[in-house]
């Protein structure tokens, strides 16, 4: 047969779905979902990639229409119709998928045309943003921590000194003032001891210091921010922790991490806030391989595979909000100074790590993922696994 003669007609009863599964080794190859659907959107090829994606087998995935296989009201519907009924390619991007066996939302690109040879059929390939978004929001984060730590040395050396004589001042001057003016004398000092208070705490992003690490269990750490929490700010929660047993020892600084996650507990405590007797916060920690990313300066690239998440089931996030959580002052507390959440980021960013956060009500979940190997390329007391 000529290279250049076309393709032989397809004998009675064949559907040229047989065309795409001549194409599975190179379609099984490629890292992003791709579903080929019938005019009633039943699925008749899926690739390795959306049986992860979906979390089932391609031979389950062909026993069921698109609709099935994805949340109720999902957006992907919608436009693989549209694309059937125009007989146009169309790319959406930034879109929610969750599906029935997790609801939790997957923000991926999604490109749907009809297939040249065959219009009758749809393609449809999905890009996840998530983990992409996930690293450039941290980047993000590691940035608005940095400024912070130029601005509390300057607070440092401008604000705390002269604070000092405002507040030695006003000491100075009490005794000798009436009753009536005496306490404007002590609210001086009262508002100086809060300035002096919040630059103290803004000190903390200005330690560049190398961190002192060990190797520890970090369920020992969880553990102990469990028993400070529950003997304390969340005496009324129900903590549960959902450990992975075979995680390896991780070397990092004990109480810069205990202080981090201290933190993420405590939040997630206030935002249960009223409904704190029914309220619920889990521990979770998990190895999940696949997220890695560059060391600063180095070619190397670092696995993040050790994830320790941080679920409650308050109000959640405002959806404003959630882009600068991580960064300084951003607060949504009446009293709150908006340090804390950017504090975390420092300590994880510290660690090689990343920190985000996921919010659908009434569950919000602040993900950390940290590294199993130090950044010298020394493996930890456990080899990585996968």
């Amino acid at each position: 047969m000529n290279p250049s003669d076309p393709p032989p007609a397809l004998p009675p009863g064949v559907t040229t779905s047989r065309r795409h599964v001549a194409h599975d080794l190179l379609l099984a190859a490629l890292p992003h979902p791709i579903l080929v659907l019938a005019e009633d959107q039943r699925v008749i090829y899926a690739n390795t990639a959306a049986e992860v994606f979906f979390e089932s087998s391609q031979a389950l995935l062909k026993r069921q229409r698109l609709e099935e296989i994805v949340a109720f009201g999902c957006p992907l519907v919608a436009l693989v119709r549209e694309v059937h009924r125009t007989g146009f390619t169309i790319n959406e991007y930034g879109v929610g998928i969750a599906t029935p066996k997790s609801q939790t939302q997957r923000i991926v690109d999604i490109h749907s045309g009809p297939l040249p040879e065959s219009p009758e059929l749809t393609l449809v390939m999905l890009q996840q943003r998530s983990m992409a978004q996930m690293i450039e929001r941290q980047l993000t984060h590691r940035a608005a921590a940095r400024s912070v730590s130029g601005l509390a040395a300057i607070l440092a050396h401008e604000i705390k000194n002269p604070l000092s004589g405002i507040r030695g001042a006003a000491q100075l001057l009490e005794p000798g003032l009436s009753e009536e003016d005496r306490p404007l004398a002590e609210l001086i000092c009262t508002e100086t001891d809060r300035i002096k208070n919040l630059v103290d705490r803004m000190e903390v992003f200005g330690d560049e210091r190398p961190l002192v690490t060990e190797a520890v269990n970090i369920h020992a750490i969880l553990d102990h921010v469990a028993r400070l929490a529950a003997t304390g700010f969340a005496r009324n929660i129900r903590i549960v922790t959902e450990y992975d047993p075979s995680l390896p020892p991780v070397t990092v600084n004990r109480d810069k991490l205990i202080q981090a996650f201290l933190n993420l507990v405590k939040n997630a405590a206030e935002s249960i806030g009223e409904k704190a007797e029914a309220g619920r916060i889990v521990l979770r920690t998990a190895f999940r391989p696949g997220v890695r990313m560059a060391v600063k300066g180095s070619r190397d690239r670092v696995s993040l595979p050790l994830c320790i998440e941080v679920e409650d089931d308050g109000p959640g996030v405002p959806e404003a909000m959630r882009p600068h959580l991580f960064d300084p002052f951003v607060t949504s507390k009446r009293t709150g100074t908006g340090l804390g959440l950017a504090l975390v980021a420092k300590i994880i960013g510290d660690h090689g790590g990343i920190i985000e956060c996921e919010s659908e009500p009434p569950r919000t979940i602040f993900r950390v993922l940290l590294p199993l190997e130090e950044r010298a390329g020394r493996r930890s007391p456990r080899h990585e696994r996968g």
